[in-house]
């Protein structure tokens, strides 16, 4: 089960959207290549309980989006690049704003990479590539991403190097203590790689789906109160300007897809009023902050 909840959502603070400038797709549902153990919504090649978005409901929707103020495009998964349409929907995206997508790097061809770089060159929009990575050796990485993960991601960050990009690392805080030698290791991995100067983002642990099951669920004190919102910047949570298409409707958010309570209608129209933070996982993002924008996110030394 998801963590802690208040016993009602009377208790819970709600966040007014108090803008829709970001949209997010699940355009790879819940299905990835890998089997990562520490997947917060327990991705796999079998798990299709949210399925790909097509070329055509992303226009839907992009299109909805654009007319209530998005500028700011996510794509996320799953893997996005399992989804053969990808590309296409990504050339759709920056007709309306920039565009990220995120991805573990091990699906990109040739013709995808060349693709992407066109796409780039195309638009006066960002385009930008996210690779998760969880490891500066593969022995810490496959560990959780499965054999032979480490190699292939590093050869998709070559690759996309190669290719004019600058991908963003995004890095999962699994370890304990001090992040300095941890970091330090991916920045020399990676510039052997051939990324001189990557781009770090670390990101905390959130202890849903596999990552439960890996370590254990949220603690019972892991909620926000209403006297933790006193003089909190809500615009740090995503929930305050952000919401997430899926196959199944909209959610107020990536993080939470598992909870069918955070499903806020059928369409980014439906989904525009305030929410409560009812959920465990609500306490990591009051926590830490900017978890799911490109943006660095604080680092626990």
């Amino acid at each position: 089960m998801e963590g802690v909840s208040p016993s009602r959502v009377e208790d819970a603070p709600r966040v007014k959207l108090r803008g829709l400038d970001v949209v997010w797709f699940q355009v790879a549902g819940t299905i990835c290549n890998l089997r990562c153990t520490h997947c917060f919504i327990s991705c796999t090649p079998e798990n299709d309980t949210f399925k790909f978005l097509s070329l055509e409901t992303c226009k839907v929707h992009l299109a909805e989006a654009a007319r209530l103020g998005a500028k700011e495009f996510y794509f996320t998964g799953g893997e996005s690049f399992a989804n053969p349409e990808m590309c296409d929907i990504l050339a759709e995206a920056v007709r309306y704003g920039s565009a990220t997508v995120l991805t573990n790097a091990t699906l990109l061809r040739d013709s995808t990479l060349k693709r992407l770089r066109q796409i780039r060159q195309s638009t006066e929009h960002a385009v930008e590539l996210r690779v998760s990575i969880d490891g500066y050796t593969a022995e810490m990485n496959d560990a959780l991403r499965g054999e032979g993960a480490f190699d292939r991601a590093m050869k998709g960050v070559a690759d996309l190097v190669a290719h004019g990009f600058r991908p963003i690392i995004t890095i999962t805080r699994t370890w304990c203590g001090c992040d300095d030698e941890v970091l330090a290791g991916f920045v020399a991995a990676l510039e052997r790689a051939g990324y001189d100067g990557p781009r770090l983002k670390v990101l905390p642990l959130l202890k849903l789906g596999a990552e439960e099951d890996r370590t254990g669920g949220y603690c019972t004190q892991a909620r926000v109160t209403q006297q933790m919102m006193c003089g909190y910047d809500t615009s740090q949570l995503l929930c305050s300007h952000a919401r997430m298409v899926t196959d199944h409707g909209v959610w107020v958010c990536p993080i939470l897809l598992d909870s069918p309570e955070a499903r806020m209608g059928d369409t980014l129209s439906d989904a525009l009023g305030d929410y409560p933070l009812r959920h465990a996982a609500c306490h990591t993002c009051w926590s830490c902050g900017a978890i799911c924008s490109n943006a660095p996110t604080p680092s626990a030394g």
